[in-house]
């Protein structure tokens, strides 16, 4: 019996190279026409789906959600990418592709295949410089300036249609012919296929097999048998007839207002996100500024915690840290610095952790790889004594900076130094009492971090919202004490490289202090840990801490430690629709906030989703919530 391969990675398709054409050795086809591919793709998808007359019709706040079965090459992507380029004139509509593919081609393989096309070369090189990692479920990439997001699921087509949440306009049916790929062309993946549809939904298929028109006309679809491309005889192409048993939700137009209460790190992402789909932001705090609470220390590392177990926690953990690297990339040497980052293996307990960890996983080197502690002392440009596990896309932020950089959008207005009082549903959506002057807004996105749940226009009596703070204090230690180390390193402690004559070390995790005052017995905890895991870190002896500064930061954190995104609707018989939360990340918000601020934006939006079911079912809001007993209730 053979063993199950290991998670999460994905063999990629093997490829044979055929007069310079790509051909699937397990499916012995090629993946696309060896006269014209482009021409073929652009004549079966982009014509018979009528998409240049659609996209030059689209308006400014809309957008457009193309469905494709069989990612390969990604050259109907980009066709279509280059169409809505080319036809679509409103500067605010977007393009959204969703698409799924078993066997994913590896980045050198599908550099090589898209070098064919010179002119998508601009389009090209953008994708496979933000091609995901070969990992199983969902990617969400964002490409020009996030006018086009492409949602690629890695795994087998009907658990992407189950997982995924989308309503599509248009279809691309690609994949192998039917004969060698049935599993592409089953009837209940066209159900799904019909489940996904938004009424008139367009489909065009290179294929004419008479089973695949039968189920596709069985799901309501009128089809058309034509002419096909070169030397293929016919196609099919069609257009949904009937309505789709789908959410009302799922169709209604996008707010035109957002207020947002709390300019963190989470606030501000979530801020930039909506106003670049079209969304009026208000975007409100007590404080000065934005980045001024938890999100103002001068650094942060980009770290999560893999288990070792390739489970929903896990996944959305990694779905975080993939999304979060590809994200900050603009703001490369302005906010965001690629060091790297090493997790020692410090202590049996670590070690023997991270021991299983490599055991039981399979993870792309580009992701996370073992590395021994010689490695690793050559990769940090500091001796460590342990080995462990170097994620080399990694590295630390400024937070503070990336919450100046994010809130500058045309679309975001400013409301600081103005502390929300008060909530309050109307037949408008929400009347927000900030200071002295009231906000009307569609909806209402709070992302207060601990001070969350005094927000939410609820009465004790009915229940509470299980979020806790969490003290931490960091310390500021002067480089000019310390071996800086090269990349951020992570253990009982971690440390940042150096940067305008400080590293930052921490922090503290006190579950019983509340107190914001700096402590000196927490910078002395501090120097103890991290002496500890890197002894040589000091110049000479260990400072003393007592002498050090710092910051204090209140981490919000949930019952059961994962995060929360979502709408409020439904909970405690109380009218909260359109009011959601984004909070709960506890140290890991550098990490979780980009994600689940695109999460939430397209929840917002009626967009298609970045989250798989499963997953969403991680971050709801109302798994948080625990009502008074009935006996107790007053």
């Amino acid at each position: 019996m053979m063993n199950s391969p290991k998670l999460p990675s994905l063999e990629p398709a093997e490829i044979d190279w055929q007069d310079g054409v790509p051909e699937s050795r397990a499916f012995g086809d090629v993946y696309f026409n060896r006269g014209n591919g482009l021409a073929e793709t652009r004549y079966i998808f982009i014509t018979h789906n009528r998409l240049n007359e659609r996209f030059a019709n689209l308006g400014n706040r809309s957008s457009f959600v193309i469905g494709e079965s069989g990612f390969g090459t990604g050259l109907s992507f980009l066709a279509a990418w280059q169409a809505f380029r080319a036809h679509c004139p409103a500067p605010g509509a977007r393009l959204h592709f969703v698409s799924v593919e078993r066997y994913p081609l590896s980045r050198q393989d599908l550099q090589r295949a898209l070098s064919l096309w010179p002119e998508l070369a601009e389009l090209s090189d953008q994708l496979v410089a933000h091609y995901p990692p070969l990992i199983t479920g969902v990617h969400r990439i964002l490409l020009d300036h996030g006018r086009v997001r492409l949602t690629l699921y890695l795994g087998d087509v009907t658990d992407g249609w189950r997982e995924l949440d989308f309503q599509a306009d248009a279809w691309f049916l690609d994949g192998f012919a039917p004969a060698i790929n049935p599993e592409m062309w089953l009837e209940d993946t066209m159900h799904l296929v019909r489940q996904h549809s938004k009424p008139g939904a367009t489909l065009a298929t290179f294929t004419s097999v008479g089973s695949v028109r039968r189920a596709l006309t069985a799901c309501g679809f009128r089809m058309t048998k034509t002419a096909g491309f070169g030397r293929k005889r016919e196609m099919l192409h069609g257009e949904l007839a009937d309505r789709p048993a789908i959410a009302a939700s799922s169709l209604a137009p996008p707010p035109r207002s957002v207020a947002i209460i709390g300019a963190g790190i989470a606030g501000c992402l979530l801020a930039a996100n909506l106003a670049s789909r079209g969304v009026s932001v208000t975007l409100i705090d007590r404080a000065s500024g934005p980045g001024a609470a938890a999100s103002g220390n001068l650094q942060g590392a980009l770290y999560v915690k893999l288990g070792v177990e390739f489970n929903a926690q896990t996944q959305l953990a990694l779905s975080a840290l993939l999304f979060s690297q590809r994200y900050y990339d603009p703001f490369r040497g302005d906010g965001w610095h690629p060091t790297g980052l090493f997790q020692m293996a410090f202590g049996p307990q670590e070690h023997e952790r991270q021991q299983r960890f490599t055991l039981r996983n399979d993870y792309p080197p580009e992701v996370v790889q073992p590395v021994s502690a010689e490695r690793a002392s050559e990769l940090c440009g500091l001796n460590v004594a342990d080995g462990g596990l170097w994620f080399a896309h990694s590295g630390w932020l400024q937070p503070a900076l990336l919450c100046q950089h994010l809130s500058q959008h045309p679309g975001i207005q400013h409301l600081f130094s103005s502390e929300v009082s008060h909530l309050e549903r109307n037949d408008d959506g929400w009347r927000v009492l900030a200071g002295d002057q009231i906000q009307q807004a569609d909806r209402v996105v709070i992302c207060g971090g601990h001070e969350t749940p005094a927000l939410i226009p609820l009465d004790p009596q009915q229940g509470m919202f299980r979020l806790k703070p969490i003290r931490g204090q960091v310390s500021h230690l002067p480089a000019s004490i310390i071996n800086s180390p090269g990349a951020v390193i992570c253990g009982p402690r971690y440390i940042n490289p150096a940067s305008n004559g400080v590293a930052v070390t921490g922090a503290t995790f006190d579950l019983h202090d509340l107190s914001p005052a700096e402590s000196a017995a927490s910078h002395r905890e501090n120097v103890a840990e991290l002496t500890a895991m890197l002894p040589g870190i000091w110049q000479h002896e260990p400072m003393d801490g007592g002498q050090l500064a710092g910051r204090v930061g209140f981490r919000c954190t949930t019952h059961d430690y994962q995060p929360v995104a979502g709408e409020l609707s439904g909970i405690a018989d109380i009218d909260l629709e359109h009011l959601f939360l984004l909070t709960g990340f506890g140290s890991k918000g550098l990490t979780y906030s980009p994600l689940l601020a695109e999460y939430l934006a397209d929840v917002i939006t009626g967009e298609p989703r970045c989250l798989p079911s499963s997953l969403v079912r991680r971050v709801e809001p109302g798994r948080c919530f625990r009502p008074v007993p009935a006996d107790q209730a007053n």
